[in-house]
This record gives structure tokens, sequence and C-alpha cells, in this order.
């Protein structure tokens, strides 16, 4: 598992990939890493396979692990943040999910962004829960709105650049603030 290329980013999103790959290769029995921003958006994610061949009636965007990741972990972290907020018990810090085949992890960085990381069944429950308590603290301050504007797009452009030839989906893309509908 490694996390995709950064060839044309700044260099604190280059860093926040350095970040995510640290996390990756030290903490054994990773399965897939994402960070979602609090809108649920994909961000950064160690699959790189996100963008891989989909069929032609499935949306452009990113897919795969990383992605399914990002789904779960966006809707954990809204029913966490809505059931804290309903017994007054502050904010969310971190939420666990163990299941049978593995573990999720779900862990809040700034301004609302989650780190989500699914683990084996094997892993080191605390070791993993250390190392995302470093990459949080380590990446709570970069993950600026710009950042993540860059982030984002770096994401869509890789899934434009993946379509198959031929194919132009009908896809609504929010593009520096305005929303563009159409095929691409």
């Amino acid at each position: 598992m490694t996390a995709p290329s950064t060839f044309g980013l700044s260099s604190e999103a280059r860093n926040l990939h350095w970040l995510l790959t640290n996390l990756v290769e030290e903490v054994p029995g990773l399965t897939s890493v994402a960070v979602v921003s609090s809108d649920g958006l994909l961000l950064l994610s160690s699959d790189p396979d996100r963008n891989a061949e989909r069929r032609p009636d499935q949306p452009a965007g990113p897919r795969g692990s990383a992605a399914d990741l990002a789904t779960i972990v966006s809707g954990i972290g809204s029913l966490t943040i809505g059931a804290a907020k309903l017994m007054d018990y502050g904010g969310v810090k971190q939420t666990m999910v163990a299941m049978e085949d593995g573990t999720l992890f779900v862990m809040s960085i700034s301004d609302g962004s989650l780190l989500g990381v699914h683990g084996s069944p094997d892993c080191d429950m605390s070791v993993v829960a250390y190392h995302m308590a470093l990459f949080v603290g380590r990446a709570g301050h970069v993950l600026t709105p710009e950042l993540r504007s860059e982030l984002r797009e770096s994401i869509e452009r890789g899934a434009a650049d993946a379509e198959p030839a031929g194919l132009a989906p009908m896809a609504v893309r929010t593009v520096r603030g305005r929303t563009a509908e159409g095929a691409k």
C-alpha cells in the first residue's frame, strides 16, 4: 500500500502525503487510510488504485477501498458528533469500531476533518491509535482551507485522468467555488 503521486503539489501537500506514507509504512496491519474533509470529501488516500477502471454508469470520482473508507468515516464522524452534542459530552476525539475481520478507527484532525484507518484483525490497536495521534498532531495545523482545496482538486484531476477513452459521463463538479455541470 503506497500513497499516490505528489507531482505538481505544494510543499504543504507533499508533506501531508509524506505523513500519510509514513503512517502506512510504520504501522503493520493497515488496510486503508483516508483523510476526509468536514463535508465528507476524500482529501488524501493510501489507496493507489483509487482511480481504477469503472463501469460507464458510475460517476467520476475516487473509488476503491479508500473511497469506501472515506464514506464510512464521514458517516461515523457525523453520527458520533451528533451523539456527543445530544448527550452534551463535548467534542468527539476518536471512535473505534471492532469487527470480526478488522477494526475501524476514526480520529478528529482539525476544523472537522477526520482521519480514518481500517486495520486488519491482527493489528495492534494501541500502535494504530498512537500513530494516528501523531499524524493528527502533525497534520492539524497545516490542513488549511487552501490545502484542503488543493488536495481535493488533485483527487479530481486524478479521477479525470483515469476516465476511459470515449466516455464523458455527466457530472457536477465544484471548481474554485462554483459548480460546473455537464460532460467533460
